[in-house]
């Protein structure tokens, strides 16, 4: 990653950062969607993202990325790793994989490997970045602009965790559990709500109007341009900091309590802004116990809550033909009346 511009130098944009942070933390809470301007440090973070993770434990020779504890490129242990047999496993960086918006679908999700079927004559699986993403992050861009029956297995694959070809005569079977990540620019099309209600988190991004910090994002991308060795290197104390601040709040998670008293509040916070089902619960309370453990905290509080309620549920709110207040204020408006002091 060495031509990759640092996460930790990223100018602003606090609540995308955070976002990010939080799902490479829990990747239970959903994955994030990035909505902004263009130019705006979108796809930048997302690519610095995979050299901040710390790497990952992964089976030696699996084309899944099996975890050595938990072999199994199945929904059973009849469908144990063979690669794992061999016990051997290695640290390897956690795949942050980009889906284009004209792959086929299947490069998505895997097919026939022709070349084999032609000079053995035999049927072998070809995966596909589905496979590739397993255990780490799908990325992609202009996310809205994707193709909608691209969407809708994206939706079944995200839901199930599971990856299942039936085609060509093979079946197949694989792990694909990622956190899915999507940016784009809203001018250019809305999200479908099916694949837009998939997603945990989701932050808008704004062109920097404050002078110091527009300068200040040209100075270092033109630093990072003009010689990405020595940027890089500037910046690696923070990026190590931040690394194993992730690896400490892993640690932590398990160990972090959510007591009756804000899952009452994050309830109230939900029924008030009248989000539909209880994912919207489900995904603050994640995420609150996620940056809980970011902060070094040993229980989730109010703190948490307030920072991470507008990116966990600004889009959930349904639209209210009386009332055309932009979604982020209405979460600001019940925060502030349920937090009174």
């Amino acid at each position: 990653m060495s031509n990759t511009f640092p996460f930790s130098a990223i100018v602003g944009q606090d609540e995308m950062k955070l976002a990010i942070l939080v799902a490479a933390v829990d990747p239970s809470v959903g994955g994030v969607l990035i909505f902004g301007d263009r130019g705006t440090g979108k796809s930048t973070a997302v690519r610095a993202l995979a050299a901040l993770l710390p790497k990952m434990r992964t089976v030696v020779g699996c084309r899944y990325g099996c975890d050595p504890d938990k072999p199994f490129c199945g929904t059973s242990k009849a469908a144990l790793c063979d690669a794992a047999k061999a016990g051997r496993s290695a640290l390897v960086p956690v795949p942050v994989v980009d889906l284009p918006l004209g792959a086929t679908e299947d490069r998505v999700v895997g097919a026939l490997d022709i070349e084999k079927a032609l000079t053995q004559g035999t049927k072998s699986f070809e995966p596909g970045l589905l496979a590739r993403a397993n255990r780490g992050f799908l990325y992609i861009d202009e996310v809205n602009l994707l193709e909608d029956h691209l969407v809708d297995l994206l939706i079944d694959v995200a839901a199930s965790g599971e990856n299942v070809v039936e085609r060509e005569g093979l079946s197949v079977r694989h792990p694909a559990r990622f956190v899915l990540v999507g940016s784009g620019n809203p001018e250019e099309g809305e999200l479908r709500p099916q694949l837009l209600d998939r997603f945990g988190l989701a932050v808008d991004v704004k062109t920097p109007t404050e002078l110091p910090n527009r300068v200040e994002v040209i100075k270092r991308r033109d630093a990072f341009e003009r010689d990405p060795a020595a940027f890089i290197s500037l910046w690696k104390k923070d990026e190590d900091k931040t690394r194993r601040r992730i690896v400490s709040a892993r640690d932590r998670l398990p160990a972090v309590q959510v007591s009756d008293t804000p899952l009452e509040r994050i309830a109230q916070l939900c029924m008030t802004l009248g989000t539909d089902g209880l994912r919207g619960e489900l995904t603050v309370m994640r995420a609150a116990r996620a940056l809980a453990a970011l902060d070094g905290a040993a229980e989730v509080s109010d703190v948490q809550i307030r920072r991470i309620a507008k990116p966990a549920l600004r889009h959930r709110l349904r639209r209210d033909p009386l009332d055309d207040t932009d979604a982020t204020v209405r979460v600001d408006r019940v925060l502030s009346e349920l937090f009174a002091a």
